[in-house]
């Protein structure tokens, strides 16, 4: 491994990518400590401190890298052009005149590409304003009240500006690193957001879990054996992951011999790659995203899980936060919440593969190529084949989902452990690290070195 990452740097254009990527990083990690004008320390650590009590805060907070509960300029991150890019690829489906651009090729892509940028600003501009409001109410910029009508404005407006400002200079930059840095900038903005939290969650999770003091009494065994677990929980994820990400289902495609003037062309074989997590992790963010945004509004307008309404009930049943809690029965009973949770991943995991990829496309274009699967006739056998296959690789990699994102929730709730990196994360983390290695690799193979992953 190290050998072949020492041929990598070898390489002129791998260590010129990887000099840029590591330069973009430090700068968004510096927009990331640079607070908002007009709003000070004091009232940004005061207001956090109730909304950290919320898991849904904690879930947004994580993918910020901290920049949310710092009120900075980067404090949207990437997530505006994450969904404006999930509002395109549904809206290409469904509205005709944007599928003929995606099929316009490089052009088309490029047309696309610019109406997504101006839904970021819009989503940017919508998000930004809600949250100056609703912080503005709180009081993180001050005394809202005693203000005339002109500084509030001003006040509201700076906010809004640099907010989105912040979240277009991010989408530029997860641009400019998808062009000449390595992987995929908006994934590698999450990842270093993520990866910016480790080391605190870690502290944290030593000093409430091994720590030994004089307050709690553990002793030197139990100190140990948490610490074994930690670390063995961790890892077992880690390798879960990499092979949930990296597992694939072959569907072997033979291509019929055709004659081309004298010569006798195509017999040749090979085959369609469908992944196991065919959807990668946006089922588990749309899930997650749906169910806490219900509790993102309702903490900025002062309401709270479990305060004995119908509606705190309902919160505390969203909030996983609330899930496998074994303190008594009636505590228990809220992890229905998860049974939603999980109906919801599968759902979407379904129906973002249905855009992604098209049965009836696939099979068309064999049937043109003169390809077939062996044991199916071309056509609609073939469409019908590719749909079971399908179905059936869906739910696995739904449930592996499940799994990854559903472990740190059931030992949060049970033993109070509770980390930002895992989970979703996890699966962002470990899929931006194979997708740079595997970049890496492709570009060494083009020059006779042996790929990371050989």
């Amino acid at each position: 491994m190290f050998k072949t990452f020492k041929n990598a740097l070898k390489v002129k254009e791998i260590r010129q990518r990887l000099l840029y990527t590591f330069v973009m990083m430090i700068f968004i990690r510096i927009g990331c400590q640079l607070p908002i004008p007009g709003t000070s320390e004091a009232a940004i650590a005061s207001v956090m401190a109730d909304l950290s009590k919320s898991d849904a805060y904690s879930f947004f907070s994580a993918f910020t890298g901290g920049s949310l509960e710092k009120m900075s300029v980067f404090a949207l991150s990437i997530t505006p052009y994450i969904t404006s890019s999930i509002i395109m690829q549904l809206l290409t489906i469904a509205i005709p005149k944007l599928e003929e651009m995606q099929k316009d090729g490089e052009t088309g892509k490029k047309k696309i590409q610019k109406i997504t940028r101006y839904v970021t600003v819009a989503l940017a501009v919508i998000e930004s304003v809600a949250m100056a409001i609703g912080f503005g109410n709180k009081g993180i910029f001050g005394d809202v009240s005693s203000m005339t009508g002109f500084q509030y404005f001003a006040t509201m407006f700076t906010v809004v500006v640099t907010m989105t400002a912040g979240s277009a200079v991010l989408m530029w930059i997860g641009e400019r690193i998808t062009e000449k840095g390595l992987g995929n900038g908006t994934s590698i903005i999450l990842m270093i957001n993520i990866i910016a939290r480790i080391p605190s969650d870690l502290v944290t999770l030593y000093e409430t879990k091994v720590k030994i003091t004089a307050t709690n009494n553990r002793s030197i065994g139990a100190a140990v054996l948490a610490a074994v677990i930690i670390i063995a929980v961790i890892v077992a994820m880690i390798a879960f992951v990499v092979l949930l990400q990296g597992g694939y289902r072959k569907i072997a495609v033979q291509y019929a011999k055709k004659v081309q003037g004298r010569n006798m062309v195509g017999g040749n074989s090979s085959h369609i790659p469908l992944k196991v997590n065919t959807a990668g992790v946006i089922p588990v963010i749309f899930a997650s995203s749906l169910l806490q945004f219900p509790i993102i509004i309702s903490s900025v307008l002062g309401k709270s899980a479990g305060d004995g309404t119908v509606w705190g009930t309902i919160l505390k049943v969203l909030n996983s936060g609330s899930w496998f809690n074994t303190t008594s029965l009636k505590d228990f009973a809220f992890t229905g919440g998860f049974v939603i949770y999980a109906i919801l991943v599968i759902a979407f995991a379904y129906f973002y593969t249905s855009i992604t990829f098209n049965p009836i496309e696939v099979a068309n274009n064999m049937k043109k190529s003169g390809g077939f699967i062996p044991g199916i006739r071309p056509g609609k056998p073939t469409e019908e084949y590719l749909t079971k296959i399908l179905n059936y690789i869906i739910l696995i990699g739904a449930t592996g989902l499940l799994i990854v994102a559903g472990v740190p929730i059931i030992f949060s709730g049970i033993f109070k452990a509770s980390v930002s990196f895992a989970g979703t994360s996890l699966i962002i983390v470990v899929g931006v690290v194979i997708d740079i290695l595997s970049k890496m690799g492709s570009m060494m193979v083009v020059r006779n070195y042996k790929g990371f992953l050989d």
